[in-house]
C-alpha cells in the first residue's frame, strides 16, 4: 500500500502550496469585490432616484418654493397653475395614523393569541390566513373596498358614528357627516387590513424567540398570561415589534392603488374622517398620465416629498431602535 501511495503522489506531481494559496486569495478577492459592487450599486440607484426626482421637481420648486407645502388649492388648469401639497400631505398622514391605530393593537393581539393562547391545531390555519392577506395584490383590496367595504361603511358604520358623536365637541367634527362611499376613514381601514400581516408575522416571529425558561419562571411565581405577556414577552421583543410596526408604516405611507380606489381624490382638507380626501401617492397615480409642464413637475415634487417623509420616518424608527438596544445593553 505504501508503494502504491508513493507512486500515485509521484504521478500527480508535487503539491504547489503557493499556487493553491493564490487560487484561494483570488476567489476571496472576487467574492469581496462582487459583494462590494452590489452594495455600491444600491447606493448608486438610490442616488440616481433622488437626483432624478430633484431634476424633475426643480421647475415647481422654483415656481412655488416653500409655499408649496402649505398651499391647499390644487388647480393645474388655472392660468397660471396653482399647486399646493397641503391636501395630499394631510391625507397621507391622517390615513396612515388611523391605519396604524387600528392595525397595531389587532396585529399584536393576533400574534399574542397565536404564540400564547391558540390551540396547536388552529395555529397553522390562522397563520396561513394572515400570510395570504399579505399576498393579495393591492388592486384587489381597492376593488373590494370600493364595491363592498365602502357601501357597508356608508350605510351602517358611518351613520352610527355620526349619530353618537353629533354635538360632541371635537369628536363631533371628526365624525361629522354626511356618510360617503369614498372617504379618508375607508382608505385608512383598507390600509390597516393591508399592513396587518406585516405586524402580525414579524411579531409572531419575535415572540417565538423569547426563552421558554423566562415564561416558565413567570408562571412559576403565579403570573397570569396577561402579566407574562406584558412583563416578559413584550419587553424582551420590543425592538423587533417596533421594527415590524415601522415596516408596516412605510407600506401605509406609500400605498397607491388601493387608496386611489376608495379615498375620493379630493384635495380639500376637512376635519371629518368621513369626508373624501387624497394622499400623495393617490394624487400622483390619478393625474400623472395626463400631466405635462409645471403640473407634471408639481407631481414629481409630491413624489420627492413622499420620499423625504418616508426617509425621515424610517430614520426616526432606526434611531429609536438604537436607543432601545443601547438601554437594553446597559
Amino acid at each position: 500500500m505504501a508503494v502504491q501511495s508513493t507512486s500515485m503522489e509521484a504521478a500527480a506531481g508535487p503539491y504547489d502550496r503557493a499556487k493553491a494559496l493564490s487560487a484561494f486569495k483570488f476567489g476571496d478577492k472576487t467574492f469581496y469585490w462582487t459583494t462590494r459592487a452590489c452594495a455600491i450599486a444600491v447606493l448608486l440607484i438610490l442616488g440616481g432616484i433622488i437626483l432624478s426626482l430633484i431634476a424633475g421637481a426643480w421647475p415647481a420648486m422654483k415656481e412655488y418654493g416653500f409655499a408649496f407645502l402649505w398651499t391647499q388649492r390644487w388647480a393645474p388648469s388655472a392660468d397660471p397653475p396653482v399647486l399646493g401639497a397641503l391636501g395630499p400631505i394631510y391625507g397621507t398622514l391622517v390615513t396612515s395614523v388611523i391605519a396604524m391605530m387600528i392595525a397595531i393593537p389587532v396585529g399584536i393581539g393576533i400574534a399574542i393569541f397565536l404564540t400564547e393562547l391558540c390551540p396547536q391545531w388552529l395555529r397553522r390555519p390562522i397563520g396561513m390566513a394572515v400570510e395570504l392577506l399579505a399576498g393579495f395584490p393591492s388592486i384587489i383590496y381597492g376593488m373590494w373596498g370600493f364595491f363592498v367595504l365602502g357601501p357597508f361603511l356608508a350605510n351602517t358604520f358611518q351613520p352610527f358614528m355620526i349619530k353618537i358623536f353629533d354635538g360632541v365637541p371635537i369628536l363631533g367634527a371628526i365624525f361629522a357627516g354626511p356618510p360617503s362611499y369614498l372617504s379618508l376613514f375607508n382608505a385608512a381601514l383598507i390600509l390597516a387590513i393591508m399592513v396587518l400581516p406585516f405586524i402580525t408575522s414579524i411579531s409572531v416571529d419575535v415572540f417565538k424567540t423569547v426563552p421558554p425558561v423566562l415564561k416558565e419562571a413567570a408562571y412559576g411565581v403565579g403570573c397570569t398570561t396577561w402579566e407574562v405577556v406584558r412583563n416578559v414577552v413584550i419587553p424582551y421583543t420590543r425592538v423587533g415589534v417596533i421594527g415590524g410596526i415601522m415596516l408596516a408604516l412605510g407600506r401605509a405611507l406609500g400605498e397607491t392603488m388601493a387608496v386611489t380606489f376608495i379615498i375620493g381624490n379630493s384635495f380639500r382638507i376637512s376635519s371629518s374622517v368621513f369626508a373624501p380626501g387624497t394622499t400623495i401617492s393617490a394624487a400622483i397615480a390619478s393625474e400623472f398620465a395626463e400631466s405635462d409642464g409645471l403640473h407634471q413637475s408639481g407631481l414629481i415634487l409630491l413624489g420627492l416629498l413622499l420620499f423625504v417623509l418616508t426617509f425621515f420616518v424610517l430614520a426616526a424608527a432606526r434611531l429609536m431602535l438604537m436607543r432601545l438596544e443601547s438601554k437594553a445593553g446597559k
